[in-house]
């Protein structure tokens, strides 16, 4: 009952409601309930604050979520969030302040990304694959298209980002390209291929 000790503690001492809240952890309404319940007593902070925890309890009959449920529909919000993570301009802070603004009694955000981070493991595929040393290289074009300046007229172009990987070694090669279209495709396959020094045909989109 350290939150309600402290919710009770603060209000006495005059400090608002909004601030209670941050400071507490609790929703603004879990925090006007409780100070509801603390007027109707007709009971000093003093007085509450010498009971156990066992009879606050009792006497404010708490709505909070137990540590179990909590997790539990933390939890239960993690599928949504890996398919929102998915798409472009989407953080895992975002979807915190989603998450929070449902549930103000929450994990905060670094707890919120460590149950995530712990979830996500357990709950994700493994398939180890053996590759052939120079055997394959897999690319394709990966990511938000960035830009480049044209040095004497200072124009802004957007580029296609291209991305080569062997399969082995985990060697990287990338390259930018105006379009995707077939030329600037092939073209960008064949600096890998030459720079990796492997024989053509081995590349695998």
């Amino acid at each position: 009952m350290k939150k309600v000790r402290l919710i009770l503690r603060l209000y006495t001492e005059g400090v608002s409601k909004k601030t209670i809240s941050e400071k507490s952890g609790c929703s603004r309404n879990t925090v006007k309930k409780y100070i509801r319940q603390f007027i109707a007593l007709g009971k000093s902070y003093e007085e509450l604050n010498k009971l156990s925890n066992t009879v606050l309890e009792e006497l404010f009959k708490s709505d909070l979520p137990t540590p179990g449920e909590k997790l539990k529909t933390l939890k239960g919000y993690f599928p949504e969030m890996e398919k929102a993570l998915k798409r472009k301009g989407i953080t895992r802070e975002q979807l915190w302040r989603k998450y929070i603004s449902e549930h103000p009694d929450g994990y905060r955000l670094s707890q919120f990304k460590v149950h995530y981070n712990r979830w996500r493991k357990q709950s994700s595929g493994v398939m180890h694959i053996e590759h052939k040393a120079g055997d394959k290289m897999y690319v394709d074009y990966a990511g938000n298209r960035l830009e480049i300046i044209d040095k004497e007229t200072g124009e802004l172009s957007q580029v296609e980002v291209f991305v080569a990987v062997l399969g082995s070694s985990q060697l990287t090669y990338i390259d930018a390209s105006l379009t995707q279209k077939k030329e600037d495709f092939i073209q960008s396959c064949e600096s890998a291929v030459e720079i990796a020094d492997l024989p053509a045909g081995l590349y695998k989109k």
